[in-house]
């Protein structure tokens, strides 16, 4: 098993000696300045954005995105495969020029029992200070600032995060969307969302900011891939921070995430973590904001649907109407793409985790109205082989709902399987409710649905 050792450089002032405290490490160096001293990897880019709103984020808020950075490189450019005795836990040091190192030296112990929670890898963090000449690296404003921003909120391009804009704007609130994207499908959705939202809330209703952030093989030279893109969350947070750290005041992050996908419970016993991110789970959430805290950011994390199913949230969204409309080009799948190896275009598959949700979601909040694509269009057309992709989590949601109409209570154990929930001890009631109702509610989807070993 190999560790790996990244480090972070700001520019030709940055080339000072790194001692590494495991010497035998794979070393690589990513330098996020260019010759001009401008950020790059879609830092720079995300600067400029806030600059063109009069908005200039905190240095600890970049800081942090560089952090964030770093941590997206190695989670997506070192294989589990290849480096992981268990094959999933790899070991990853990382050493990260921030604006003032002692503000981070007393948070490294729990940012990395936060990304061990979040990616399940061994991650050690390393903090020094940066050179005199990037001690400053905010882009300076390039007008006044944007006037009547209430909120930030974390638009993926997934049907939660469309409710969620849906709802802010159909209130009182004038929200700044932020996005993080890498690949074409996740960036075409989010696009059209954003384009639907201005058509129909007006373009003065919410400023944006996007942000292709990403490492490939030129940048990154492993010479190897991951897709599992455990760590991702934290990336996209530390995004909505960066921005919130730019708006004066208190702000607040909006996390639009259903309580059954951010729960993230093994649907059974041999599938732990099944679902595919531990991007809302409110350990992390609460680490995270411990971390926001730590750092004097006036920052505060929310998911305002914690406690609602999918469906519930399309049921109760505040324009429906608008949210039939556009329903189909929101983007849940966990990976369109292997649409491709039926030779058909990119689309949800229908039969992941994310889709079966989705699915019973819209079943539920539109009466079946859903204009989706899916590779597999009717569940019910042929049996499913349960040993099979298109089959295993139909079988999985099938017997744990099984399991949970004979003992309801169990829903109270259960929700404790992915994490702990002791940040907010009086909310686990509410946890195992939602719970319970989001695997009742996508076995409705499921009735008269076969699946079995074999189809």
């Amino acid at each position: 098993m190999r560790r790996f050792s990244l480090i972070g450089r700001l520019g030709p002032d940055d080339k000072g000696k790194i001692n590494l405290v495991q010497s035998d490490s794979d070393v690589f160096e990513i330098d996020f300045l260019d010759g001009d001293l401008r950020m790059g990897f879609g830092i720079g880019h995300a600067l400029d954005q806030l600059a063109s709103l009069g908005l200039q984020p905190s240095e600890k808020g970049i800081d942090l995105a560089v952090l964030a950075a770093l941590v997206n490189a190695g989670d997506t450019r070192v294989s589990r495969k290849l480096n992981a005795q268990d094959g999933w836990t790899r070991e990853i040091d990382l050493y990260i020029p921030v604006s003032t190192s002692s503000a981070w030296t007393a948070s490294t112990r729990s940012i990395e029992s936060m990304l061990r929670f979040l990616s399940g890898d061994r991650w050690r963090v390393f903090f020094r200070d940066r050179t005199k000449r990037t001690r400053t690296l905010a882009v300076a404003p390039k007008r006044l600032a944007i006037d009547g921003l209430t909120k930030v909120s974390l638009l993926s391009g997934g049907l939660d995060s469309l409710i969620g804009a849906v709802d802010l704007l159909s209130g009182s609130e004038r929200p700044l969307f932020v996005s993080h994207y890498w690949d074409g499908e996740t960036a075409k959705a989010q696009a059209y969302i954003l384009d639907r939202l201005e058509n129909r809330f007006g373009k003065e209703a919410f400023k944006s900011l996007r942000v292709r952030l990403g490492f490939d093989k030129h940048h990154l030279t492993t010479g190897e891939t991951e897709n599992t893109q455990r760590g991702r969350s934290f990336l996209f947070y530390s995004l909505a921070t960066l921005a919130a750290s730019a708006i004066d005041g208190r702000t607040t992050v909006d996390i639009p995430e259903n309580g059954l996908i951010a729960l993230n419970v093994p649907l059974d016993p041999l599938r732990f973590g099944a679902l595919s991110t531990r991007t809302a789970h409110p350990h992390f959430i609460a680490s995270m904001q411990r971390l926001i805290d730590a750092l004097a950011l006036d920052v505060e994390l929310n998911n305002p649907y914690r406690h609602m199913t999918k469906g519930e949230m399309v049921a109760n969204c505040a324009d429906k109407p608008f949210l039939e409309k556009i329903v189909a080009n929101s983007m849940s799948c966990s990976s369109p793409a292997k649409a491709r190896y039926k030779k058909l275009s990119p689309r949800h598959c229908g039969y992941c985790v994310p889709c079966l949700i989705r699915r019973a979601s819209l079943e539920v909040g539109l009466d079946g109205d859903d204009e989706t694509l899916y590779t597999v269009e009717d569940l019910k057309g042929h049996i499913l082989a349960s040993d099979q992709p298109e089959g295993e989590h139909v079988r999985s949601f099938q017997l744990m709902a099984k399991r949970i109409r004979a003992k309801p209570d169990l829903a109270k154990i259960l929700v404790h399987k992915p994490g702990p929930l002791h940040d907010k001890p009086d909310e686990i009631p509410d946890y195992a409710d939602v719970f319970r109702r989001g695997v009742l509610e996508v076995a409705e989807l499921l009735k008269g649905v076969r699946a079995r070993p074999g189809g």
